[in-house]
């Protein structure tokens, strides 16, 4: 069995039992209707011209969440009172908001103003994610492409948005396996040399024009594209826009920057490649040369919230757009989201989006819109797939962001029974995701966006001792 992105590299015998068994325990209950794999089969073939998001039906949903009222209701199982002195705690300042559901009967257990809408950071992905699995289907993947051009020496490398895509060879039996530009230039030449009159010289150019508007949003402080947090958002890029594999440094174009690769990698292989490389459209007659496959999309919500990337959530967050009829802008892509959330029934009153990261300060969401999604994802039958945004999520003390967290006397109860999205911003810190009781599915999420100044670290202690309550009250 396989729980989360790569436990089986671990060692830890009483977290991996205790993994295990929450994933039998979710499984097993067909409300609560979890799998026990992160990999979705199948997939959906894409061989338009210009790559465009397919959509998937959605059926007609009723609210997964009424709106809480009352007192918190005491219930077996769960230490209420440790829960609420957590909440009091000063590591979280003044402005903390809590939800704690039964997923299954969406009944509150303890609530703390769940529906002020408050920064999410990074927990914003989860919202990104979900719209991402509605909008374009699980099994979707993205088409990267090199075209014939306007001209008969032209070759037009075409993005479809795939921010997975890297510039070397995935190592055989990767996970994902990811599109590679070196693979799409070993076909691109051979296709070349086939050719009737077979170029003795190429020019390359680029179309990323799939995207549109801002390449960074306002709404994001200069310092984050410099200092490597996210790269300007395109439709074509390698690496995320770094400037090389693995490194912080991100390029300031990095469309141009893929197009460079590509006649890099095309002269050494006997294509010789003049010129500088320039933007294009291209013809909407241009014959196919070669092409490379995305991950599906599921595949990408995994990566995305296994590791916060931020790029690969700002793609989503576009695609979506396209996949709505909307502009692909931050703006056309965050009225897509809340469009896919209002189609689920979810609370969407006080929720203002502006980018898919979670980056932005300005963007808010009410705990109850965040609980509300997980219950969602982990109940609905109707739509199993969704279940992928719970199975993606890192596990306590194993994956992901939380692979480092949970090691302390007083959160080690929530190593390998917590699953769950972190969000970080400077002031701000977040915890949504599910766990059990014994006999229970339950979500819970903690937000505050005014830690005290330098109290980051406390902050997340507190967050994590708050989940581990929850998954340590019952008895095993």
């Amino acid at each position: 069995m396989r729980v989360g992105g790569r436990l089986h590299r671990q060692g830890r015998g009483r977290v991996v039992t205790v993994v295990v068994a929450l994933a039998v325990l979710l499984a097993g209950g067909a409300a609560a209707g979890l799998a026990s794999t992160d990999r979705l089969p199948g997939q959906q073939r894409r061989a338009a011209p210009t790559p465009t998001p397919s959509t998937s039906p959605l059926p007609e949903a009723a609210p997964v969440l009424a709106p809480v009222t009352g007192q918190p209701s005491a219930t077996a199982g769960v230490a209420l009172g440790r829960l609420q002195a957590l909440l009091e705690s000063r590591a979280l300042g003044r402005n903390t908001s809590a939800l704690l559901l039964d997923a299954d009967s969406g009944q509150p257990l303890l609530d703390r103003a769940s529906t002020v809408a408050r920064t999410p950071a990074s927990v914003a992905k989860l919202a990104t994610t979900t719209a991402a699995l509605v909008a374009l289907g699980p099994d979707t993947r993205l088409t990267t492409r090199t075209v014939t051009g306007a001209r008969a020496d032209e070759v037009v490398l075409v993005g479809a948005g795939d921010a997975t895509l890297t510039v070397r060879r995935d190592p055989r039996g990767s996970y994902p396996a990811r599109a590679s530009l070196a693979a799409l230039a070993d076909a691109t030449a051979a296709a070349l040399r086939r050719t009737p009159s077979p170029p003795r010289v190429a020019r390359v150019r680029v179309d990323d024009s799939l995207f549109a508007g801002p390449a960074v949003s306002p709404a994001w402080p200069a310092t984050y594209v410099r200092s490597g947090v996210v790269s300007p958002v395109s439709a074509l890029s390698v690496d995320a826009g770094r400037v090389r594999p693995g490194a912080s440094g991100r390029e300031p174009d990095p469309a141009l920057a893929a197009g460079r690769d590509l006649a890099r990698l095309l002269d050494a292989r006997g294509i010789r490649v003049r010129g500088p490389v320039t933007r294009t459209t291209a013809p909407a007659a241009a014959t196919t040369l070669a092409q490379v496959r995305s991950p599906t999309v599921a595949e990408m919500v995994e990566t995305d919230l296994q590791t916060s990337d931020n790029d690969l959530a700002e793609a989503l967050l576009r695609l979506v757009a396209l996949a709505r009829h909307q502009p692909a802008t931050f703006s056309g892509g965050t009225s897509a989201v809340l469009s896919v959330l209002d189609e689920l029934g979810l609370p969407t009153d006080g929720v203002t989006l502006r980018d898919g990261s979670g980056l932005s300060r300005e963007s808010v969401i009410p705990a109850s819109t965040l609980a509300g999604l997980l219950a969602l994802a982990a109940t609905d039958l109707r739509r199993p797939w969704l279940r992928t945004v719970v199975t993606s999520l890192p596990v306590a003390a194993f994956s992901g962001t939380l692979a480092t967290r949970y090691g302390g006397a007083a959160t080690r109860p929530g190593a390998g029974l917590v699953r769950a999205k972190t969000g970080t911003l400077t002031g701000v810190s977040t915890l949504a995701g599910v766990t059990t009781d014994g006999s229970r599915t339950l979500v819970f999420v903690v937000m505050s966006d005014r830690v005290p100044a330098g109290g980051t670290l406390a902050a997340r202690e507190v967050l994590d001792r708050f989940a581990a309550t929850v998954a340590g009250a019952a008895p095993r």
